[in-house]
């Protein structure tokens, strides 16, 4: 249950909808198995599993949704092969090279034909909704996943006006400011042993792990004109993250004495109240986590227009 990264998103004009218009709502958008032709799919699947009913998970204003995605792996190394050898039989047979159009064609008759044997692998990514904070944060690794999770809620819902969220100082900038100057870093900042380092004007990067982020290493390194573009943080008793030039935040490790709170919470051995307890603690921590990220950026930037990730769906 608990997250592992967060992209986030700050939520424009909140949607009013109760918890059980958003249970029908994201009921109607639920989950089904892959056709047969099919490449992928995605829809919401009950956050605790097979052991629960329901899509929507909300305590003390602290929202829980969870999205699976199911997709076809077919290797393009196996379609290429098999285009190949139909190729090569049709110009043998026939004493002529096939055309770029004639190989395109056969290519995807040969894609269509495999794809219903291929291996399906599926993945379950969870949202975040603070509806105190008009902030929504998605648990996954890659920016493109977030942003398709974002686009089954908008259909969900009809629309949904989302922002990524933003700060007054770029992170890039702020990193680089905190590893050159101790005096920079907020009192409750605790700096990490992990670095990654841009040089400016070309795409060179150097990464870092379990060093001395203070050492003269890494400062020669600044001192060159290179800039953090991820950073290895903590906030004393709270949580440690690998913080992105993006404003991403990866590679969550929770307190002990967070995770000592959930495990002796008393659930009475149920699975679902096991998976609440530890969402709303998570939810609890996240939410003060992130307020206190962008107080050390120099607040949160005010954005004045909607992105083109705000868009409303249309029913086809």
């Amino acid at each position: 249950m608990w997250f592992k990264h967060l992209h986030l998103y700050r939520l424009h004009d909140a949607s009013t909808l109760d918890s059980e218009q958003l249970e029908t709502a994201l009921a109607e958008q639920a989950f089904r198995p892959l056709g047969g032709t099919e490449a992928r799919r995605i829809g919401w699947t009950t956050p605790a599993g097979r052991g629960s009913d329901r899509y929507l998970h909300e305590l003390q204003g602290q929202r829980l949704m969870t999205a699976l995605r199911q997709e076809r792996i077919l290797p393009a190394s196996v379609v290429r092969e098999e285009v190949d050898e139909r190729v090569e039989v049709i110009e043998t047979q026939e004493s002529r090279k096939l055309r770029r159009q004639e190989k395109q064609a056969i290519k995807e008759q040969v894609y269509e034909e495999l794809l219903p044997r291929a291996f399906v692998r599926s993945q379950k990514t969870d949202l975040w909704w603070d509806t105190r904070r008009n902030l929504i944060a998605v648990n996954s690794s890659s920016r493109k996943r977030a942003e398709e999770l974002l686009d089954l809620l908008r259909e969900s819902l009809g629309s949904l006006k989302v922002t990524p969220l933003s700060a007054q100082t770029l992170p890039i900038r702020a990193m680089t400011t905190w590893l050159n100057d101790a005096s920079s870093r907020p009192a409750d900042m605790l700096l990490g042993d992990q670095v990654e380092l841009k040089a400016k004007g070309d795409d060179g990067v150097l990464k870092a792990r379990q060093v001395d982020l203070d050492g003269d290493d890494i400062q020669q390194l600044l001192e060159s004109g290179r800039q953090a573009s991820k950073l290895a943080l903590g906030m004393e008793g709270r949580l440690r993250f690998v913080l992105h030039d993006d404003l991403a935040v990866k590679s969550l490790a929770f307190d002990d004495a967070l995770i000592d709170e959930a495990n002796q919470a008393d659930d009475g051995d149920d699975a679902v109240l096991r998976m609440e307890t530890d969402f709303i603690l998570m939810a609890q921590s996240l939410g003060e986590s992130v307020d206190r990220l962008i107080d050390w950026l120099g607040g949160e930037a005010q954005s004045s227009s909607v992105s083109a990730t705000d868009l409303t769906a249309t029913t086809p």
